[in-house]
């Protein structure tokens, strides 16, 4: 189970990181661009993905990790049931997220760290 104190921490942990309100959600942005939200009434982030990443995910559980049931999915933003996730998913889809939102010189800051 991941938390909201979790993906705060992890969410606010990536270079140029901040939180704001999003109509009724919690957003993660970085530089002004949305990578994450999240709904404390649905206990559900939601992430924006590539195509490809989201379709990578998603093969893991689709109960747990999966597109937005509309255009909004169509265009990479994927849904997290909190209380099913693994932390460690969790942290990878997270920060893939973050990277695929980021401008390249913040997310190679990421990937370099990360993949270490």
């Amino acid at each position: 189970m991941v938390t909201i104190d979790i993906l705060r921490r992890i969410a606010l942990s990536f270079p140029e990181s901040t939180e704001e309100a999003h109509f009724e959600k919690t957003s993660f942005r970085v530089r002004k661009k949305i990578f994450a939200t999240y709904d404390d009434i649905k206990k559900r982030a939601c992430i924006k993905l590539s195509e490809i990443d989201q379709d990578v995910f998603s093969s893991a559980d689709k109960s747990i990790i999966f597109p937005v049931d509309n255009k909004w999915g169509k265009q990479g933003w994927t849904l997290i049931e909190m209380s099913k996730v693994h932390k460690d998913l969790f942290i990878d889809a997270l920060t893939t997220a973050y990277c695929e939102v980021a401008p390249k010189e913040l997310a190679e800051r990421i990937r370099t760290n990360y993949g270490n």
